[in-house]
C-alpha cells in the first residue's frame, strides 16, 4: 500500500474516532446527560463554554444539569465536518434551544461556531467554542447593552491569552 494512501486512511480514522467522540458528548448535552458527556473527557479534561465559563471533568454533569438545563430547553445540536489529527480535532456546529430566561422564554435561538478541542488518548483533554454568539442572542432579543456587556467578557478572555499578547503590542 502506498505510504499516502495508509496516511489518508489513518487520517480518517482518528477523524471517525473524533467525529464519534463529539457527537457522544453533544447528544449527551442535549439529553440532559451530564456523566454521558463527561465520560468523553480526560480526568482532567476541561469544557471552556462560550457563556457559562469552564468547567473541569468532574463539574461538567453539574453544567449540563445546572445551567444548560435551567435556562433552556428543547436543544438541538449538529456536527458537521469533524477532522482530527489524534491530537487536535475540530468541528462546525449548528446549536439550537428555547430559552427559558423570564425576558425572552420560549424564543428559539439558533448559533453557528466552530468546537477546538485538544485530545488525549482518545478523550478530550480540553474543549473549546468560538461560537457566533451574537446571532442567536439577538434571535432572544438581548438588549445592546447586555449584548455590549457579553462582548466585553469575550474580549477580555481573548486578549488575556498568550497567543494574543504580540497582537496587542502589534509586532
Amino acid at each position: 500500500m502506498p505510504i499516502i494512501v495508509w496516511i489518508n486512511q489513518f487520517i480518517q480514522g482518528l477523524t471517525m474516532e473524533f467525529g464519534n467522540l463529539i457527537l457522544k458528548m453533544t447528544q449527551s448535552i442535549v439529553q440532559k446527560d451530564g456523566a454521558g458527556a463527561s465520560e468523553c473527557f480526560a480526568k482532567d479534561g476541561v469544557y471552556h463554554d462560550v457563556f457559562y465559563g469552564s468547567f473541569s471533568k468532574p463539574n461538567i454533569p453539574k453544567m449540563v444539569e445546572d445551567y444548560f438545563h435551567r435556562d433552556a430547553s428543547d436543544f438541538i445540536w449538529d456536527i458537521f465536518d469533524p477532522i482530527s489529527t489524534g491530537n487536535i480535532g475540530y468541528a462546525r456546529y449548528v446549536f439550537s434551544y428555547d430559552s427559558k430566561l423570564s425576558d425572552c422564554e420560549g424564543k428559539r435561538a439558533v448559533f453557528e461556531g466552530i468546537a477546538r478541542c485538544e485530545l488525549r488518548d482518545g478523550l478530550l483533554l480540553s474543549y473549546h467554542e468560538v461560537a457566533d454568539a451574537f446571532t442567536g442572542l439577538s434571535q432572544l432579543g438581548f438588549s445592546g447593552a447586555r449584548l455590549k456587556k457579553i462582548a466585553e467578557k469575550q474580549s477580555s478572555s481573548l486578549l488575556a491569552r498568550d497567543e494574543s499578547l504580540k497582537h496587542l503590542k502589534g509586532t
